[in-house]
This record gives structure tokens, C-alpha cells and sequence, in this order.
């Protein structure tokens, strides 16, 4: 199981500010180890966001994203108490979710 997704919403007037930091090691598929062997691609594929259980983000990743990534987006309607959820999986269909409450 790979770490917990470091995730922080802040409420900003009408609006949330929420911040993800996720342990992934997002391997492309195209580096070489020191024994000259491909390393096998390993990457998030899909990230999906949840504000008390309502949809509210979908993405689709591709190989080209950095180690750990970070996301960052603006959420209307998202007020202090409310819960958010992340969740993502990847192309070996490994999944995290973690939860945060918007402060």
C-alpha cells in the first residue's frame, strides 16, 4: 500500500483552495536500470475528487507526470466543515483514497 496523499482545503470566501500532494513513484516506461533493463511503466492513471460524495473532478493521467505529483484546483461551493475526497489509480490497479475536512 503506498503512503497517505497529504491533501489540505482551505475555505476562501464562496470557495475552497484544495492541495494535493500524492506518493507515487510515476515510472514512464522508458528508463533504464543500472543493469540496462527497461523499467516497467508504473503511473497514476486516474485521479478523481469528491466533495461529501459528490463528484466534483475527474482527470486522466499519462506517464509524462513527475514523481509525487502535486494538484492543486479551485473548488465553488465548498465551505468549512465540508469533507473532500481523493482517490487515485494506477495502470497496475493499485488505488488510494484519503479523506480531508475543509478548514
Amino acid at each position: 500500500m503506498s503512503d497517505p496523499m497529504k491533501i489540505r482545503a482551505q475555505a476562501a470566501g464562496d470557495k475552497a483552495v484544495v492541495r494535493i500532494l500524492m506518493a507515487h513513484e510515476m515510472e514512464t516506461g522508458q528508463r533504464k536500470d543500472s543493469a540496462g533493463k527497461t523499467i516497467p511503466a508504473w503511473f497514476i492513471q486516474e485521479v478523481t475528487a469528491q466533495l461529501n460524495g459528490k463528484p466534483v473532478l475527474s482527470a486522466q493521467w499519462g506517464p509524462s507526470v513527475a514523481k509525487n505529483p502535486f494538484l492543486q484546483f479551485n473548488l465553488k461551493g465548498a465551505k468549512a466543515g465540508d469533507k473532500i475526497s481523493v482517490t487515485w489509480v494506477d495502470n497496475k490497479g493499485d488505488k488510494r483514497t484519503d479523506e480531508a475536512v475543509v478548514s
